[in-house]
């Protein structure tokens, strides 16, 4: 009997634990597929952050290391400058990649770190109780903007991904989403594609993922994958930001 689809051995057989309708799970099924796919399990080093994030180490069987807050990027450079061989990754929220570790992610880009980030998005600090993050959406009620967030207040939204598209050393950047199984498809190709940016020494790599968090949103699942599709990717839109220089907006 032919094997259509199976658990890749990559993914440790233990139940995940994120919340209902997270999408923290599906990400890291897909890392973990691409990296049995690419036969590179035993030279892959992954970092991991503080946040809902951190717990990727507890579901894919590779190395890991945990950082402190946003130095993510800045621990992955030193591994992999130490042991190039290695290919390094950081699987990030977007309240440690955009927040307190904007600075790392942002340097470790513009110089070439031939390394690749995971940066998953959920509008929100879900670990600590759903405060405003810096991607939170004009008019998102938070924990910290009840009312809404207020661009004279607040600010704007931050788009990490558009900000790394010009650096001089990015060389990959895409944006996808999980909530329908065309985008899954597409979000797999890119990770595929990060990984091979790295591998083949072209630059510094990100894939960003939009994820619902029903949890902090106030929102069942079914309702936080409406509100994504139809608040979240028309301010984040999805598709290839930057491949080797050149800028599309095109899903693969």
């Amino acid at each position: 009997m032919k094997v259509v689809f199976e658990r890749p051995k990559t993914l440790l057989e233990k139940p995940f634990t994120y919340c209902p309708g997270c999408h923290h799970g599906l990400a890291q099924r897909l890392i973990a597929e691409v990296i049995e796919e690419l036969g590179i399990a035993d030279r892959t080093i992954g970092v991991g952050p503080i946040g809902c994030s951190v717990y990727i180490y507890e579901f894919i069987d590779v190395d890991f290391v945990v950082g402190a807050h946003g130095r993510a990027p800045a621990i992955a450079t030193g591994i992999k400058r130490s042991l190039p061989d290695r290919i390094v990754f950081s699987y990030q929220g977007d309240g440690d990649i955009a927040a307190i570790g904007t600075a790392e992610i942002i340097h470790a880009a513009n110089r070439g770190e031939l390394i690749t980030a995971f940066f998953v998005n959920n509008a929100v600090f879900g670990m600590t109780g759903g405060q405003m993050a810096p991607t939170t959406l004009l008019g998102q009620k938070t924990k910290t903007t009840p009312l809404g967030r207020d661009p004279q207040v607040h600010g704007f939204p931050f788009r990490l991904g558009e900000c790394l598209s010009v650096l001089e050393g990015s060389a990959y950047i895409a944006r996808v989403a999980l909530t329908r199984p065309q985008f899954i498809r597409q979000a797999k190709e890119c990770i595929r594609k990060a990984f091979l940016t790295q591998m083949e020494g072209e630059g510094f790599s990100l894939v960003e993922v939009l994820s619902p968090c029903p949890t902090n949103w106030g929102m069942s699942p079914k309702e936080a994958v409406d509100w994504l599709e139809e608040k979240m990717i028309p301010y984040f839109p999805l598709g290839e930001l930057k491949v080797k220089g050149c800028d599309s907006r095109e899903a693969p």
